[in-house]
């Protein structure tokens, strides 16, 4: 027997090997598909996806052995990757001083009949093989040998495959941790703000009872300008902890909704003026959702209709609907409505159109980022139709 060479490369092949994170781990039916046309197509009663470690061969799919590793000093596999711009054929192992006498070929499994192609990955480095193996001896005519090479790169293509979906989940789990660690980060300042900032308006209130007959008019406006302006940052800062908390009201369980009785929670909540009716259907069904998520979505949209509403009778519906899959919503008002050009931009983070509220206040730009945000999680679709001094109508999904 004569024992397989190590490859020049061989520092730069473990490690390019080892990035795939694919030793001993467990059979994939990707890899036994590929094993079990190829012991078809060749007509062989043993297959395998062999990958050369430092001191064994591995097998990641294996048709027809029992075995999981053999040692690499008995591997053909590991004379087969010194040669990886071809197919190592041994017709028959019997008569060939390199394996006549190795124990795979004297013992079991009885190896008399090989062909192994290289796995070559994309820099060039050989991993192992897709080989077949025989009992008796055995040639394999130019097809089948063209078939099993291109076999050999369906299993690369796995194996790289595989290798991006391990890079993604991990930077994917590096994504969520940051996100995670800017969630707390925004809640914790934003917290810290609120103490100081209520004291800023407690204190605003005070001079503005105490000493509104001292002051003169342009003292007056700019209090005012003063007690606007901090309540607006504190209407942000409520934003920021809103969409801060959205991560944590998604992981919430889903429960029992009566819908009729929900909606009316949330017309209390929301406590709109007397020129504001906000209706629905008397008769709405009882749905399995994330309360918590679609309390925050309703409000948010209810509430707008609400503050920005302009008609002299303002008139906001709330439908609901069952398609296939998910649970739909409309919040449909009579308001001043948005422009075409404005419909992809109000879902984004602190953008807004400019415009102060019926109450005088500008909006933060964080609340319809929010709902997008709670929709997306809850694998729904939001959108919005509106037609300028005509209203707005928002349509969202749910899944069930």
């Amino acid at each position: 027997m004569i024992k397989p060479d190590i490859p020049s490369n061989e520092k730069e092949r473990m490690n390019a090997l080892h990035e795939y994170h694919i030793l001993d781990t467990l059979p994939e039916q990707d890899f036994d598909d590929i094993t079990k046309i190829a012991s078809e197509i060749c007509d062989t009663p043993i297959s395998l996806v062999s990958l050369v470690d430092s001191d064994r061969q591995w097998f990641k799919s294996k048709v027809g052995l029992g075995a999981n590793q053999t040692p690499r000093e008995h591997a053909f596999c590991a004379h087969a990757i010194l040669q990886p711009d071809e197919i190592l054929v041994v017709p028959d192992a019997s008569q060939d001083e390199r394996f006549h006498d190795n124990p795979l070929s004297t013992g079991d499994p009885n190896v008399i009949f090989y062909a192994g192609a290289p796995l070559i990955n994309p820099d060039g480095h050989t991993l192992g093989t897709l080989c077949v193996i025989d009992h008796t001896p055995k040639n394999l005519t130019e097809k089948q040998l063209e078939t099993l090479k291109a076999l050999a790169n369906q299993v690369v293509g796995q194996l790289e495959l595989r290798k991006k979906i391990t890079h993604l989940s991990v930077v994917q789990e590096k994504l969520k941790q940051k996100n995670e660690e800017l969630s707390q980060f925004a809640y914790t300042t934003s917290h810290d703000l609120k103490a100081p900032l209520r004291g800023i308006i407690s204190i605003t209130s005070w001079i503005n009872n105490e000493y509104k007959d001292i002051l003169d008019e342009q003292g007056k406006e700019y209090l005012n300008m003063l007690d606007s302006r901090t309540r607006n940052l504190e209407n942000l800062i409520n934003g920021i902890l809103t969409y801060s908390r959205s991560s944590d009201i998604i992981e919430s369980s889903k429960e029992e909704v009566i819908l009729s009785d929900f909606l009316q929670e949330i017309i209390g909540l929301v406590h709109p003026p007397k020129d504001i009716d906000i209706v629905f259907a008397d008769h709405l069904p009882t749905i399995a959702c994330n309360r918590i998520a679609l309390q925050q979505i309703l409000q948010n949209l209810i509430s707008n209709a609400v503050k920005y509403n302009d008609k002299e009778q303002g008139r906001i519906e709330v439908q609901f609907k069952e398609n296939q899959g998910h649970w739909q919503f409309e919040v449909k008002d009579n308001g001043p409505g948005i422009p075409q050009q404005h419909h992809d931009r109000i879902f984004q983070i602190f953008q807004t159109l400019g415009e102060k509220d019926r109450f005088n206040n500008k909006g933060s730009g964080i609340g319809l980022a929010t709902v997008k945000k709670l929709v997306d999680s809850l694998n729904g679709e939001i959108e919005v139709t509106s037609e300028e001094r005509a209203g707005t109508t928002f349509i969202f999904t749910i899944a069930k």
